[in-house]
């Protein structure tokens, strides 16, 4: 077989062209058909070794492979297997991401012309970990690059850029780990993920790049600090914390798990250490009303509602009572959301870090409640308050008086009470709260009943009544306080205005939401620009003049374990001089929190090089707000509610001109990993259905390979015994689990367009989807048809012909039909992101356009734009084919004519003595004579009237034709 290459059309400015068609391996690929695989290739392609040799003019072009030539040379020795690709996408990408980067032709000029609207589309800051990208990661940077590729075709100024969120513990833990500078480490992961993010033709202005560890960028990161401390939002308190003795760092609530951190599994414990906060909660008021402005999914919004958590109530003093049940000059002050039940309240709890437990705690209790405050000690704030978990505590051997009913109350310790929401103490009521039931009922405190629902109806037994109702066994004259048969509303009114009138307490507005702790005992971190005085410990910023405050060298990076971060090593870094004093003084050894640097970096992007300024008023103004900003739902609380923060304190200082940051926040799904079938075996090891393996108590499980696996009704079941059901679930990717696909791979069999279609294509872009790598070959397969049926097949000796087959003759009506059709569909589905059914419209088109004897060149060029944003580097390829000798990327998105997306045909039923035997297509204004000859002509309809004699017809233009046939004459006409 003849394998030389035909050469193709070279791009201006671009090196020559060759198409390789085959390709050699001593295995098969996935391109082969289904039913040519020999039986032993997994469907997965991420097998550990594969040789893809190209043939040219001059011998071996190139080889993609991880084996030598030699072993290749061995391989074709053995008679290799040929297998034929759709096209090649591995010419085609390579080249036009060469032409696309040396052309800069994403870039966004610093000076835009501002007549034109814009559209900033942004992705969530990722953190470049050494693992590289797996193929979850593209899902939304694909649906970013179509939104941004489609608003340039129309038009806009689009900003689409890539930056790094790159300082981190996991950087310092490997550079502790290894000895290699987490810089070092950082800067390799970047490259890394630059390079596989470029490959896959994202349109990112790569000249806007930044990165939060380089000084340039967090000169500003800095600054902002200051402008916090400069307004009393940043300041120092001693505050209990998540401290991980093995890390050496304190660690956010997200971070710990199950008493141990995220990362390692090191246990953690609650101690009290002298702290940075940023003061969110002066925000708190703004940071909630402002949400009701924003496009945000509604239940991104809800999660900030609950986080912030704004409660209305009162603040009640309740007086402690000495060993002899006389009142004390000591006072528990309790917030609370219900003051109107307060007769209800049977005992009190406090926190086991309440500043005053230990002043409370008696004699005999107080080896119990410390030990009890150590245990408590050693888990998160998130574990403490879940719902599901049993409810544990300590009685302090002391009690108080209930203001209102006059009564003793015990107080008790529970870690459900945190020491930092309200006061760190409740008044519990039992009868009326889920928890404070959980509680009493386990300790047999008792529970009295001040509600009765407003229908009188019986509370049902063993449960707490938290709904509306009427107030109960709530007197007592002797304090001046009777709310019974008042609603719950009224009755909280009256209780605090009775607690202000007597000094018992007031009405409080409460928060859930607790100021940011935003120091580390890091060393890959931005250092906290802040000296103080050696002689007084007074703290002072940093002159602005003085940023960036870099870090310094340092070899060692393990903790010290006593709390003193790895910077407390840089002796001559940390000694300096105030300059406004000439005193002595020491730096800052703490650094900022990874979340600094990823809350203001939208920002940056809108001016990136500005060494005098955050960001230049004119540009922040134009730009501002992020139009789209796409990202995973675990950003949904923090992260957003952090830049907000930040944001709403620049716009009060006047750095930038809007409120919000992101005027609209999309959540891409998760891709899981391919689905992984598990057969359940009893003891013996005998196969048993997953239906009955929890009848067996114990059970062992078995991973069962796909190709032993069939599908029966709804379930899975074993291939050799129907009768066995397999547990069928896909995992979220992860190393442990070995599921994790690697893009590199993917990109390699099957191109970056393929790639990129087929996260589109797999489902609702919101949704979680499941991985299957077979799935991938049917998108392929669609670009395979648009590159022949624009093309055509590929000649005697496997290349393809130069040009396309598009012919320069008018489009007729059908055709025009369907193309308006196509651009309609997929206009309106990537503004709505529903971008797998805008790629069902190209496909159907597609599957019309086959059917065309000709193609007419008008089509296809729309065709082609159409495609653009999704399969750049295919589209790309057939427009310089068309005859075009500038990108597609700037090329008017084509608009849909109304006048051909009216349905020139219809449905009409057809009827045989009444009764509908099928329907044809006729055109709108269809004669009778017309309908019936095309009735007569139909293959089903024929049968019953050609040769049959006809009484009347019943013709309703559009709606329906009813043919009555002559049955008398037809039996006549039998008998003769």
């Amino acid at each position: 077989m003849n394998l030389t290459h035909t050469k193709l059309q070279p791009f201006p400015h671009s090196p020559p062209l060759t198409h390789p068609t085959f390709l050699f391996s001593s295995r098969s690929l996935l391109p082969f058909p289904r039913n040519l695989k020999p039986a032993h290739v997994s469907p997965s392609f991420l097998h550990k070794k594969h040789t893809l040799l190209r043939y040219g003019c001059f011998g071996v072009s190139r080889s993609r492979t991880r084996s030598s030539i030699s072993e290749v040379e061995e391989e074709q020795k053995q008679k290799p297997v040929l297998v034929k690709r759709a096209y090649a996408f591995d010419e085609i990408e390579p080249k036009w991401q060469r032409y696309w980067e040396q052309n800069r032709t994403f870039r966004t000029p610093n000076d835009v012309d501002t007549s034109k609207p814009k559209f900033y589309v942004l992705d969530m800051f990722p953190y470049p970990s050494g693992a590289g990208l797996h193929v979850g990661h593209p899902l939304g940077y694909t649906a970013t690059d179509i939104l941004a590729r489609f608003k340039r075709m129309q038009g806009y100024n689009v900003l689409h850029p890539m930056g790094w969120d790159a300082f981190g513990l996991p950087a310092e833990q490997y550079a502790i780990e290894t000895g290699t500078h987490p810089k070092l480490t950082t800067l390799r992961n970047i490259n890394r993920f630059r390079s596989q993010l470029k490959s896959l033709g994202f349109s990112y202005d790569w000249d806007r790049e930044i990165s939060t560890i380089e000084p340039e960028y967090y000169k500003w990161t800095q600054w902002i600090f200051l402008q916090l401390l400069k307004r009393g939002l940043a300041y120092q308190a001693e505050v209990p914390v998540n401290w991980c003795p093995a890390l050496g760092t304190v660690l956010a609530n997200e971070e710990v798990v199950d008493g141990v951190s995220e990362r390692g599994g090191h246990p953690v414990i609650r101690k009290p250490m002298r702290q940075w906060m940023l003061k969110i909660t002066a925000y708190a008021d703004r940071l909630l009303e402002d949400l009701d402005e924003l496009d945000w999914p509604e239940s991104i919004k809800e999660m900030q509602r609950n986080w912030i958590g704004r409660s209305e109530g009162a603040e009640v003093e309740f007086c402690v009572l000495d060993s002899d049940g006389m009142e004390t000059d000591m006072k528990i002050t309790v917030y609370t959301t219900r003051p109107d039940t307060i007769f209800g309240a049977t005992y009190l709890v406090v926190a086991p870090e309440y500043a005053l437990l230990s002043s409370i705690v008696s004699t005999e209790q107080r080896e119990s409640v410390e030990g009890y405050q150590d245990i408590a000690s050693r888990k998160s704030d998130l574990e403490r308050t879940e719902l599901q978990k049993e409810k544990t505590g300590v009685f302090s051997g002391c009690y108080a008086k209930n203001p209102t009913s006059g009564e003793p109350i015990p107080i008790w310790v529970a870690d459900y009470v945190l020491g930092s929401y309200g006061t760190g103490a409740i008044m519990a009521v039992p009868a009326h709260d889920a928890r404070d039931h959980e509680f009493a009922s386990k300790f047999n405190i008792p529970i009295k009943w001040v509600v009765t629902p407003n229908n009188g109806s019986c509370v049902e037994s063993g449960k707490a009544y938290s709904g509306e109702g009427i107030i109960v066994n709530s007197s007592n004259l002797k304090v001046g306080l009777d709310i019974n048969g008042l609603s719950i509303k009224e009755a909280a009114y009256r209780v605090i205005e009775w607690a202000e009138k007597v000094g018992k307490g007031k009405k409080k507005v409460n928060y859930k939401l607790r100021d940011w702790l935003f120091a580390r005992q890091r060393y890959w971190g931005e250092p906290i620009p802040v000296i103080f005085l050696e002689d007084s410990g007074e703290s002072l910023p940093v002159l602005e003049s003085e940023l960036p405050l870099t870090l310094p060298e340092l070899d060692d990076f393990t903790p010290s374990g006593t709390g003193e971060p790895p910077l407390s090593k840089a002796v001559s870094w940390i000694k300096t001089i105030d300059p406004s004093s000439g005193k002595p003084a020491t730096r800052e050894t703490n650094t900022m929190p990874q979340w600094a640097g990823s809350c203001w970096y939208y920002l940056r992007f809108m001016d990136p090089q500005n060494s005098n300024e955050l960001v230049d008023k004119a540009k922040e103004k134009y730009w501002s707000p992020v139009d789209v900003y796409v990202g995973g739902a675990e950003h949904a609380v923090l992260h957003l509610l952090y830049s907000r923060f930040w944001h709403k304190v620049l716009y009060d200082i006047g750095v930038v001109s809007t409120k919000e940051p992101f005027k609209c926040v999309i959540n891409q799904g998760i891709i899981l990993g391919e689905v992984q079938y598990t057969a359940c075996k009893d003891t013996d090891g005998n196969y048993i259905s997953a239906d009955s393996a929890d009848d067996l108590g114990e059970y062992l499980q078995e991973i069962i390979p796909e190709e032993r696996v069939v599908k029966s009704g709804e379930f899975f079941v074993l291939k050799d015994n129907p009768n066995i059901r397999l547990i069928a679930r896909a995992h979220k990717m992860s190393k442990s689990r070995g599921n994790v696909v690697n893009p590199d791979d993917v990109v390699s069999e099957y191109g970056a367009d393929s790639l990129r279609l087929y996260e589109m294509f797999m489902g609702p872009f919101r949704d979680s989807k499941t991985w299957n790598t077979s799935g991938i070959e049917g998108v392929h397969r669609f670009l395979g048809r648009t590159w022949r049926l624009i093309v055509g097949s590929p000649l005697h000796h496997g290349a393809f012909r130069d040009g396309t087959l598009v012919t320069d003759e008018e489009p007729t009506t059908e055709q025009l039909r369907a193309l308006h059709k196509c651009i309609a569909k997929v206009t309106e589905e990537i503004e709505g992101t529903r971008f797998n059914t805008g790629i069902s419209a190209m496909m159907e088109f597609i599957n019309a356009a086959y059917k065309w004897d000709k193609q007419p060149k008008a089509i296809i060029e729309a065709f082609v734009l159409l495609l653009s944003p999704y399969a750049p580097h295919m589209a790309e390829e057939l427009w310089s084919r068309l005859g075009h000798p500038d990108s597609i990327a700037y090329e008017a998105f084509p608009k849909a004519d109304p006048a051909y997306l009216k349905e020139s045909t219809v449905v009409l039923p057809v009827q045989i003595n009444g009764k509908t035997r099928g329907t044809i297509q006729v055109e709108k204004g269809c004669s009778e004579e017309d309908a019936f000859t095309l009735a007569s002509q139909d293959e089903k309809l024929s049968k019953y009237l050609n040769g049959k004699p006809i009484k009347k017809r019943i013709f309703v233009p559009g709606k329906i034709l009813n043919v009555i046939l002559d049955r008398q004459n037809a039996k006549a006409g039998s008998i003769q």
